[in-house]
């Protein structure tokens, strides 16, 4: 995997094999058991102890150098000032398209990292809990580009991180339904001082416009410690989604409750073509306009085939 422009000379990233990445695990145990890959695994992702062992646990091992660093660095700073400050957790975020497999990756990371010695307290967001309820997406036009950056709460959801890494007790994070599509009234997800945060979204490496008057603006990934892209070609994407897709209306587009009932009569060719035009309409314009554009501003890069294993690992360099 080439990360260059094709008029780039230098590579900013180290590119490794599967086997070559795989050998970076060194001594890091296995801290998983085998009942909790199903638990872990998103609907079609491949989780088994194969991926574990030759990817992400040479993850967590490289996740673990990180962050003593970034410890040992803040600490150092802080006596270099004199100043004493809260507790500043460890950020990293997760991005990628949708049915790309972010959402695994989370919470194989959360779970592995979790069990460091000394057991750190690891906490998981999604930003989906940041998007807009439907009746304001309805109200601005937007609805038909859910999952595209104006249809997120943004100033929240900076106003949430800022609160995280200023180490801030009980920051409360809006709460998101995939059955009814939609944010839950009054439900909120509360973190306080994790160790580390890890924050999943398909647009979390999202950059702002610069402004004119050369005054500071955040975008989120400015509170990422380290950040990971997870990556595969467009083809496999959309045969993902359709699959995930045709996968949800026999299960849980029946339910009276989801917002997609209406299509669990669909027959499986209505099902393609319906999945297909909605992936084209909405998933794969953010994917070409909005999150491709931002995985070469990850730290790590995921590659992925169409059997779900992940071939080849970026790392970028320092």
């Amino acid at each position: 995997m080439d990360v260059r422009a094709p008029e780039q000379q230098y590579n900013p990233y180290r590119v490794f094999t599967r086997d070559q990445w795989a050998h970076l695990r060194d001594d890091t145990p296995m801290t998983l058991e085998p009942g909790e890959f199903d638990r872990l695994r998103s609907l079609h992702d491949r989780l088994d102890i194969k991926e574990v062992e030759e990817i992400y646990l040479p993850l967590s091992r490289l996740l673990s150098i990180y962050v003593d660093a970034t410890t040992r660095l803040f600490q150092a700073q802080r006596e270099f000032l004199g100043i004493r400050e809260r507790k500043v957790p460890y950020i990293i975020g997760v991005a990628g398209s949708v049915a790309g497999g972010k959402s695994t990756t989370a919470r194989v990371l959360q779970a592995l990292l979790a069990r460091w010695s000394p057991r750190p307290k690891v906490d998981l967001v999604t930003t989906d809990g940041f998007l807009y309820p439907n009746a304001v997406l309805e109200r601005l036009g937007l609805i038909q580009k859910k999952g595209f950056p104006a249809s997120y709460d943004l100033p929240l959801l900076l106003s949430f991180l800022s609160d995280i890494k200023s180490g801030r007790r009980g920051v409360r994070a809006p709460v998101y339904s995939h059955l009814t599509w939609d944010i839950v009234p009054n439900q909120w997800q509360e973190v306080d001082q994790p160790d580390i945060l890890i924050v999943e979204g398909v647009n979390v490496l999202q950059t702002g416009r610069l402004p004119r008057d050369g005054k500071a603006v955040a975008v989120v990934s400015d509170f990422f410690d380290f950040s990971i892209y997870i990556d595969a070609e467009e083809a496999v994407l959309r045969e993902w989604y359709i699959r995930r897709w045709l996968t949800l209306r026999d299960t849980a587009f029946k339910d009276p409750k989801s917002y997609f009932r209406r299509y669990a009569p669909l027959s499986d060719e209505e099902a393609v073509a319906t999945a297909t035009a909605i992936w084209e309409r909405t998933n794969l314009a953010n994917l070409e306009e909005n999150i491709l554009p931002t995985r070469p501003r990850a730290t790590l890069i995921l590659k992925k085939g169409a059997d779900h294993v992940i071939e080849t690992v970026a790392l970028r360099r320092l």
